[in-house]
């Protein structure tokens, strides 16, 4: 495992994903602790190529149901991925992904936030959603610290390699984001 220093890294920013992303993104999807909990992956490059293909294709039509962000710093680069979807015009869902080499350094949560914020722009959005393997207690730390409650957990919703995962499901309405932004 590789370290780093936590000061090697400036603030998040997310940007749309770009097809160029792919190599950046496939170090860590190739990665089977990366994907654990997830229904993909590991990934093969044509896989990650077309994962990221498809990604950068949701900003032809960035009034669409979903969009998906490169995370990336000034100093580190792509670190991660962050997408958006619209369930309903009122609720909307966020999902994020870090490179494995940067994990336990609060990135996840910059990213779940920096989502938050993009998502509670749009008036219309009452209800911002976020869900996690149970098991995942990395990701379901990332969904509180960014300001979400665990509200239950969703039973087989998502068939993996192992088995069918549960989802633990966390949500923030826009009263408490406004008043977790205002403090």
């Amino acid at each position: 495992m590789t370290t780093h220093d936590d000061r090697d890294h400036s603030a998040v920013v997310l940007r749309p994903i770009e097809v160029a992303d792919a190599d950046r993104v496939h170090e860590w999807a190739s990665q089977e602790r990366a994907c654990g909990f997830q229904p993909w992956g590991p990934n093969t490059r044509e896989e990650t190529g077309a994962f990221v293909a498809e990604a950068a294709r949701t900003w032809e039509r960035p009034e669409g149901p979903r969009l998906v962000w490169a995370a990336a710093s000034s100093a580190l680069g792509v670190i991660g991925t962050g997408e958006l979807k619209r369930n309903t015009p009122s609720c909307a869902e966020i999902a994020y992904a870090v490179h494995v080499d940067y994990w336990g350094r609060g990135l996840g949560t910059e990213i779940a936030r920096l989502l938050l914020s993009i998502a509670f722009a749009d008036p219309a959005v009452e209800r911002v959603q976020g869900t996690c393997d149970p098991r995942n207690l990395a990701s379901a730390a990332v969904l509180r610290r960014a300001g979400l409650m665990f509200e239950g957990t969703l039973r087989h919703t998502v068939h993996l390699r192992d088995g069918w995962r549960d989802s633990a499901m966390h949500s923030i309405l826009r009263g408490g984001w406004t008043h977790q932004a205002n403090q």
